[in-house]
C-alpha cells in the first residue's frame, strides 16, 4: 500500500509543477487530460474565469456509439477528436496542452493527436 501512496503523491507533485507553468486564458485556453485505468477525460479550461469551456470523455454517449473503450489508444484518439471538434465549434482554435503530470506517450499522445486532427493547434 505504501507504493501506491508514493505513486499518487508523485502524480500530485508533477500535476502541481505543471500547473505552475501552464495557464489558460480566454484567447488560448488550456486542454487538460485526465486518465484512469478504464476511461480518459479532456477539458478545455479558461483559468482566468475558472470555467470549463468544452469537455469530452470516454463516458459520453457520442463516444459510446463508436463501440470503443477509454482504456485503449484508439479510444483516446476518438475522445481527442471529440474535444477538438467541440472546441472548433465554439471558435477555439489554439490551446495550451496540459498533460497533467502524465507521460506524453500512449493514450495521452493519442488524445493530443486526435485533437490536432480535429483542427486544434498547440
Amino acid at each position: 500500500m505504501d507504493k501506491l501512496k508514493a505513486k499518487a503523491a508523485g502524480l500530485k507533485r508533477r500535476q502541481k509543477r505543471v500547473r505552475g507553468k501552464i495557464s489558460g486564458t480566454p484567447e488560448v485556453p488550456r486542454l487538460r487530460v485526465t486518465r484512469s485505468n478504464g476511461n480518459i477525460y479532456a477539458q478545455v479550461i479558461d483559468d482566468v474565469a475558472g470555467r470549463t469551456l468544452v469537455s469530452a470523455s470516454s463516458l459520453d454517449p457520442e463516444f459510446k456509439k463508436q463501440d470503443k473503450t477509454g482504456a485503449t489508444v484508439e479510444g483516446a484518439a476518438v475522445v481527442g477528436e471529440l474535444v477538438g471538434k467541440r472546441a472548433v465549434d465554439k471558435q477555439i482554435k489554439a490551446v495550451v496542452f496540459d498533460r497533467g503530470g502524465y507521460i506524453y506517450h500512449g493514450r495521452v499522445k493519442a488524445l493530443a493527436d486526435g485533437a490536432r486532427n480535429a483542427g486544434l493547434e498547440f
